[in-house]
């Protein structure tokens, strides 16, 4: 799935009819998230997805503004789904891709959430529910070699700032791209206005496909849809 596009939008939906516009704007490069951290518990979260699936929904199910609370939530709602797309936290990455291929779900897209340090080139990697304690650094190249040994997809570069932290988005998307890392997917206050700045960044130094996250910014406040014109004008831009 995606094979065929350099860029793909993440974005947020009120509701399956809200995700529906979404996807037919969006030509076959939008994931719609569904973050379970929302959801009361498991089941409920499993019922939505389900719902967007049936559908043709491409969901991406999410933690929650990355809480490493919801780790073993995504995993579990994951499993009884198979989404298109998974959001998780480096340490527990690995163990969610192995879930996924024992029920043979190849094509779902698994990535791993790397915090920003403030110095390029030095990333944080322990973001689970304990180990987020700790901000001890490790260098990007460490980092990334060692998702891509566990096999995972994706690196879900979280919080860039918008466009205040290029120098550390350009320094992960090359260090992923060195270690095969197929996907890199900045996060974090992009926007219409900045993001093509930001996957430019991360094109240019050796990411394959770039999948922007774009939650708010692009909402209706006052109907809290995501607006379909706005998706239009993400496709329209050239890279």
């Amino acid at each position: 799935m995606f094979n065929n596009h350099k860029v793909i939008f993440n974005c947020l939906a009120k509701d399956v009819e809200n995700a529906q516009e979404l996807v037919k704007v969006g030509g076959g490069r939008v994931l719609i998230g569904l973050m379970v951290k929302a959801f009361p518990d498991e089941q409920s979260a499993i019922k939505e997805v389900l719902l967007y699936k049936e559908n043709n929904i491409p969901v991406s199910v999410g933690l929650g503004a990355a809480d490493p609370a919801q780790w073993k939530k995504v995993a579990d709602v994951s499993a009884q789904t198979i989404p298109n797309h998974i959001n998780q936290v480096y340490p527990a990455s690995a163990y969610t891709l192995g879930r996924m291929e024992e029920l043979g779900a190849s094509e779902t897209i698994i990535n791993a959430v790397i915090n920003p340090s403030g110095t390029p080139g030095r990333v944080i990697i322990s973001t689970g529910p304990n180990s987020s304690k700790f901000e001890e650094t490790v260098s990007a190249e460490v980092a990334a070699t060692m998702l891509a040994e566990m096999g995972v997809h994706s690196v879900k570069f979280y919080p860039i700032d918008g466009d205040k932290r290029l120098d550390e988005v350009a320094a992960m998307a090359k260090a992923a791209a060195a270690a095969g890392i197929k996907y890199f997917e900045p996060t974090g206050g992009i926007s219409l206005d900045n993001v093509e700045a930001i996957v430019k960044t991360c094109l240019k130094n050796g990411a394959e496909v770039v999948i922007p996250h774009l939650y708010t910014s692009l909402i209706d406040k006052k109907t809290g849809k995501t607006k379909p014109e706005y998706i239009e004008q993400l496709v329209a831009l050239q890279w």
